[in-house]
Order: structure tokens, then sequence, then C-alpha cells
């Protein structure tokens, strides 16, 4: 068995002297591991890092096996990612949640979708609302996702304030006020046409706290799974910038 991908590192264990297990989010193949030996090696090393996109092939005498891997980088980030404390929290929380994905079940738009955030991770401004949509797009590939596009009582667009906790459609101020302590708050950079404006802390914390209620709801909880303690360290270093 063989075949050839692209992918991004999101994981390296140990095994034995001098070889790694590694886990990459590959585009056509999913969450894929395979042994890569000599990986522990000062040239290999720093090659095998989490963030860095590289293309591999993989080979095994039988499918089911964990094979190994040849790896060649196409492009480093983690000398970058390592240097800003955002994108080390924001890959733990994401690499976390990646690792709940079925191993070598495709997800080509998770794939592009991680690519894009990698690029960003390291900015302040940028990566915390990246991680609230990936974790959005993490919740719609697992068979959970939210309908934030219209109100689910009126089918308007527009004014959308709140997400109903039961259905996880978005609700219109109008309709959402009578209920507003049993509502979740929609913050306006994940409404529809929203996207340039820049978040608040304020609006980045309501993303996270309705991202993560339905994460624990539907994907952590079931398995017996906590939060990823960086997820809480994110969104305290985004409130003291902020």
């Amino acid at each position: 068995m063989e075949w050839s991908d692209d992918g991004t590192i999101i994981g390296v264990r140990h095994h034995g002297e001098n070889a790694v297990i590694l886990e990459v989010l590959t585009r056509l193949h999913g969450r894929h591991l395979g042994l890569v030996r000599g990986g522990r090696s000062a040239r290999v090393q720093p090659v095998l890092q989490p963030g860095n996109a590289v293309s591999l092939t993989w080979r095994a005498r039988l499918d089911e096996h964990l094979g190994e891997y040849k790896v060649e980088l196409i492009t480093s980030h983690a000398a970058r990612l390592m240097a800003a404390p955002v994108a080390l929290y924001g890959l733990a929380v994401i690499s976390a949640l990646l690792r709940l994905l079925p191993e070598r079940d495709p997800h080509p738009a998770l794939h592009e979708g991680l690519a894009v955030l990698i690029e960003h991770l390291d900015e302040l401004t940028l990566a915390p609302a990246l991680v609230v949509r990936f974790e959005l797009a993490m919740l719609a590939e697992l068979g959970f996702g939210l309908d934030l596009t219209r109100c689910a009582v009126t089918g308007s667009p527009d004014d959308l304030s709140h997400v109903s906790p039961k259905s996880g459609k978005a609700v219109s101020r109008k309709v959402a006020e009578p209920y507003q302590d049993r509502l979740l708050a929609l913050p306006g950079f994940l409404s529809e046409g929203q996207g340039a404006r820049q978040p608040s802390a304020a609006e980045i914390a309501a993303g996270f706290a309705l991202t993560g209620f339905f994460l624990r709801r539907h994907v952590l909880e079931p398995r017996g799974l906590l939060e990823p303690p960086e997820r809480a360290r994110l969104l305290e270093l985004v409130a003291r910038i902020h």
C-alpha cells in the first residue's frame, strides 16, 4: 500500500529510541498517523514540528497497518508559531479538536481551513476569531453544524443576535428579546456579511462561549472529555490584550 499527499502536522510523539509517530491532517486521507524512522535526529526533527506544511509518502504492507512516512518540508511555520503565545494556544486547541475526527476519514474543507488558520495564527488581531470559525467548521464536519444565516422563526437574515441552545439556529433581536436569558449570544463577527469588522474582546468571548456550548454538548461530553486547558488560556490572553 502506498500513497502521497500534502498535509499539516498536528502532533508528534516519541516511539522507541529514534523514531516518532507523526500525526498529520492530510488533504485526501484525513487525519492520518505514520512512523518516521530517525524522526528524532537533529536533521529531521525541525521538519517534524506541529504547524509545518509537509509533503508525505505513506507505505505499509496492509492498509490497516500504521505504516511509515517519508516526509518533505513544504513550508516551515513552527518557529514563527512558537514565538507567539496566541499561536501556541490556538494550535493546541485546534489539534485537540482534530484528534476527535475518525482516523483516515477525509475532511478536505478542514484541511483547507487549517492551512488558512496556520498562516494567521500568530496574529493576535485575527487568530482568535479564526479559531472560533474553525470550531464552527468542526461542528459542521462532525454533523452538528449551526445555522447562523437566518432567523429560525421569521426566516429573515437581518439583525440576528442570538442562537437557540436547543436547535443551534439563529434568532433575530426582536424575536429573542423576551427569551434572552435562555439564548446564547451571537456575536456580530459571525453574522453573514460582517467578517471584515474587527471583533471586540467581548464578541470574541461570546464566540467562544457559543462554540464551546455546542462542542461540549455534542462532541466532548459524550466522549467523557473536557475542553483543552489551552482554550481558557487563549481567552485570557485575548481579554488582556484587548
